[in-house]
C-alpha cells in the first residue's frame, strides 16, 4: 500500500460536488465563443470547523500548465470563479481544493479579537506557519513572509496589524501547500467557436433561380451580384443549398411529382451526376472560380457563405459506380432508395452505414467537408444528421475543428428532443429546433425557457428560422402578412442566431401544395424561381431595420440573458433582454394574433433592469423612433398587426 502524508490524508476530508457548468458527468464540453466568460460553481466543503481555500484551474487544450483563479465562497459551502476564453478551439477546467490552516487560525484570530482575548501565543502560532510556508517562496515575497513573522512574533502591537494584512493573506494564498489538495476526479471541457456561432442572421437562397426578367437559369455569377442587396439587408450569412450537379435517374418533377418533364431540373439534394458529386460544382451555376469569386465577394462584404452538406447520392453520382459497397442492396439486388414511408424518395441513395467498408466511406465523407474548407467554405448546413450514426458526427466533427476550430456545422434536425440535444452534444455548433412549431405565447415562453434558462443552454444553440424550403407552418398559411412580420420579430429577437429562406420570406409566400400540408405549391426545391424583391409588398424594409437594431443592441446578441413578463393577454408576448452590466436594455413585445388588434398590460420588473421605480423613464420603439414616457412597472400597450405587429423597445432612465 502507497504510504500517504498527514496532509494528504487530511486533504481527503475535501468533497468537490454539483458542479456547474458540467453536462453528463463530463462526458460532453459545454460551449461558448470568443471572448465569452465561463462562471464555475461548485459545493466545496469538509467535516469539521477547517477552513478551505479553493481554485479554479483552467488551460487551453487538454495538456499544458494550469492557469489558477481563486474561488470566492457563496453561501451554503457554494463557491464560485470565472475565466474568459481568448482562443478558439479546447479548454478544459476543473476544480482544486485543500484544507488551508492559516486561512482557519485568521478567521479564529479575528473571533478572539472581537471579545477581547490576549491572542499573543495565537501571533506565535501564525508566525509558524507563515516559516512553514517560507520553503515554498522566493524572492522578494520570501522577504515579506519573513518580516510579516518578525512582526507576528514582536507582540500584538505590530503583530495584530501585521495578521490582518491583506497583502499577508494573498501572499500565504499564493504559497500555500496545494500538492495534498484534492482535486475533482474529472477534467471538463469547453469548446470555443467563432461569434459567428452564436450571433448572426442567415438568408437561404437558390443561385440557380432569378431576379432577372430574362433569366432562365441563374448562376453564380448572377448571385454574385445579389449580395450587396443582403448585405443592405443586414444578413450575416448567405446560405446556398447544394450547388453540385443533379442526377437523372428518377429526377423529380415540379411539386416533387415522380414523373419529371425534359425541362425539369430536379432536386438539388439528388446529388451527382455524370458531371461529378460533392466535390463538384453544378455546370449549369458555373465554375470553381465563379464560387470563388462570390465567396471573395460576401467576405468583402462581410458575410459568410453557408454550404449545404447533404451525405446522399443520386443514382447517377459517381459514388454508385466507383463504390457499390458504401450502399445497401434489396433483395432484388437494385440499390436501397431513401425512404420515410409512406414517402419514397427514388431520386436518393442513402449511404449503408453499416458497411464492412465504413472506414473508408467514413474518410471519403470527411475529405467533402475539407474539400469545401479548402475553396473557403467554414460554416456548414448538415442535412438530416439524425439518419447518420451519433458516433460518425462526433468523429467527423472532432477531426475537422482539431485542425479547423474556425468551422460551423449547423444541424437540420427536425426530430425527437433527446437526439436533436445528443447531436449538439457530439459536436453540432448550433441546432434548427421547434420553433416554426411554437406559436402561442405559453408554448414561446415554455419553450424558450428551457433553452435559455436550464442546463441545456450550456450546449444547445438554437438557430431560428420561420420558414424553410420544406416548412411553411399553418401559422403563416392563414396569417398572412401580419403573421410574417410577427414571426420573423420574434425569431430575430428570441435568439442570437436565426435564419429566413429569404425570397419566399420577404414576399409572404404562402400558398401550400395541399390543405392541411406544410410543403410550399411549386416549391423551389423542384423549379426555378423568379422573385420580384422590388415588389411594394415586400418585407424588405422590416428586414433590414430588424437586422440593424440587432447589430446596434448586443443585448440581442446573446440567448441566455432572455426574461418572459407577465401582460394580462394571452395573444401578447413579452420579454427582455439585457447586457450584464445593463448598458443596453431591449424590451420587445409582440402580438401574436394576425386578425385582431390586442391590447395589454405589460408588467416588467425594471428595478432588476436598472430603472428607478419611481421616476418617469423613457422608452423608444426602435422600429418607429417613436418615444413614450412609461412609469413604473405596470404600462400599457396596444398593437395593430395589419400596421405593426411589434415594439421593440430600448429602455432608458430619464
Amino acid at each position: 500500500m502507497t504510504s500517504q502524508t498527514d496532509a494528504e490524508m487530511n486533504n481527503k476530508r475535501v468533497v468537490i460536488e454539483g458542479v456547474k457548468p458540467e453536462i453528463d458527468s463530463g462526458r460532453h464540453p459545454i460551449k461558448r465563443v470568443l471572448g465569452e466568460r465561463i462562471v464555475v460553481e461548485a459545493d466545496v466543503f469538509t467535516d469539521g470547523h477547517e477552513a478551505l481555500s479553493c481554485e479554479l484551474l483552467y488551460r487551453p487544450g487538454t495538456s499544458g500548465a494550469w492557469l489558477a483563479v481563486p474561488m470566492e465562497p457563496l453561501v451554503n459551502d457554494r463557491w464560485r470563479a470565472e475565466f474568459t476564453v481568448t482562443g478558439l478551439g479546447k479548454y478544459s477546467y476543473t476544480i482544486h481544493a485543500w484544507l488551508d490552516p492559516f486561512k482557519l487560525w485568521s478567521r479564529n484570530l479575528v473571533k478572539r479579537l472581537e471579545v477581547g482575548q490576549d491572542v499573543t501565543i495565537e501571533l506565535l502560532i501564525g508566525a509558524n506557519l507563515i516559516d512553514d510556508t517560507l520553503h515554498r517562496t522566493k524572492g522578494n515575497d520570501a522577504a515579506l513572509l519573513s518580516t510579516y513573522a518578525e512582526q507576528l512574533r514582536a507582540g500584538p502591537e505590530s503583530g495584530v496589524p501585521a495578521a490582518l494584512s491583506g497583502e499577508l493573506a494573498a501572499l500565504m494564498l499564493a504559497h500555500a501547500d496545494r500538492e495534498g489538495g484534492i482535486t475533482y476526479d474529472r477534467e471538463l471541457e469547453v469548446v470555443v467557436d467563432p461569434v459567428r456561432a452564436r450571433f448572426g442572421a442567415w438568408y437561404e437562397f437558390f443561385p440557380r433561380s432569378c431576379w432577372e426578367d430574362n433569366c432562365t437559369h441563374g448562376t453564380l455569377k448572377i448571385a454574385e451580384g445579389r449580395l450587396p442587396y443582403m448585405k443592405e439587408l443586414g444578413f450575416d450569412v448567405v446560405y446556398l443549398p447544394p450547388i453540385h450537379p443533379i442526377g437523372n435517374t428518377k429526377r423529380k418533377g415540379k411539386n416533387n411529382n415522380v414523373l419529371a418533364q425534359p425541362d425539369d431540373v430536379g432536386s438539388p439534394w439528388a446529388i451527382g451526376s455524370d458531371l461529378g458529386g460533392h466535390k463538384s460544382v453544378s455546370p449549369d451555376l458555373g465554375t470553381f472560380q465563379d464560387f470563388k469569386r462570390f465567396v471573395q465577394k460576401a467576405t468583402k462584404l462581410g458575410m459568410d457563405v453557408a454550404l449545404d452538406i447533404a451525405f446522399q447520392c443520386s443514382p447517377d453520382h459517381p459514388y454508385v459506380k466507383e463504390h457499390p459497397e458504401w450502399f445497401k442492396l434489396r433483395p432484388d439486388n437494385t440499390i436501397q432508395y431513401a425512404e420515410n414511408p409512406p414517402k419514397k424518395y427514388e431520386d436518393i441513395y442513402p449511404f449503408d452505414f453499416d458497411t464492412p467498408h465504413w472506414r473508408e466511406m467514413w474518410a471519403e465523407l470527411r475529405s467533402i467537408i475539407e474539400f469545401w474548407i479548402n475553396h473557403g467554405v467554414t460554416i456548414f448546413r448538415i442535412d438530416n444528421p439524425h439518419t447518420k450514426p451519433l458516433r460518425f458526427w462526433k468523429w467527423l466533427i472532432g477531426g475537422i475543428k482539431e485542425t479547423h476550430p474556425e468551422t460551423i456545422f449547423l444541424a437540420e434536425a427536425f426530430t425527437r428532443p433527446k437526439i436533436m440535444y445528443y447531436l449538439a452534444k457530439v459536436g453540432f455548433t448550433q441546432s434548427y429546433n421547434y420553433f416554426p412549431w411554437r406559436n402561442s405565447a405559453w408554448e414561446l415562453t415554455e419553450y424558450f425557457t428551457e433553452l435559455t434558462r436550464t442546463d441545456v443552454k450550456e450546449f444547445f444553440r438554437p438557430n431560428l428560422w420561420p420558414n424553410t424550403p420544406d416548412i411553411l407552418h399553418e401559422s403563416l398559411q392563414h396569417g398572412g402578412r401580419p403573421a410574417f412580420m410577427s414571426r420573423f420579430v420574434l425569431a430575430a429577437t428570441l435568439g442570437a442566431s436565426y435564419g429566413i429562406y429569404g425570397p419566399a420570406y420577404e414576399l409572404c409566400v404562402n400558398t401550400p401544395v395541399a390543405p392541411g400540408k406544410e410543403e410550399y405549391l411549386d416549391s423551389e426545391k423542384y423549379e426555378i424561381k423568379h422573385w420580384d424583391t422590388g415588389r411594394a409588398d415586400s418585407l424588405k424594409t422590416l428586414l433590414a431595420r430588424v437586422n440593424k437594431i440587432r447589430h446596434d443592441n448586443p443585448a440581442l446578441q446573446s440567448n441566455d440573458n432572455l426574461r418572459f413578463y407577465q401582460t394580462g393577454n394571452e395573444h401578447l408576448l413579452a420579454y427582455s433582454k439585457a447586457t450584464d452590466d445593463l448598458s443596453n436594455v431591449i424590451l420587445v413585445i409582440v402580438n401574436l394574433d394576425p386578425l385582431s388588434t390586442q391590447s395589454g398590460t405589460v408588467e416588467v420588473p425594471i428595478q432588476e433592469l436598472g430603472i428607478d421605480p419611481f421616476a418617469p423613464y423613457l422608452v423608444q420603439d426602435l422600429l418607429t423612433g417613436t418615444y413614450y414616457e412609461w412609469s413604473g412597472t405596470h404600462n400599457y400597450v396596444q398593437l395593430n398587426p395589419h400596421v405593426l405587429p411589434a415594439h421593440i423597445l430600448l429602455l432608458s432612465s430619464k
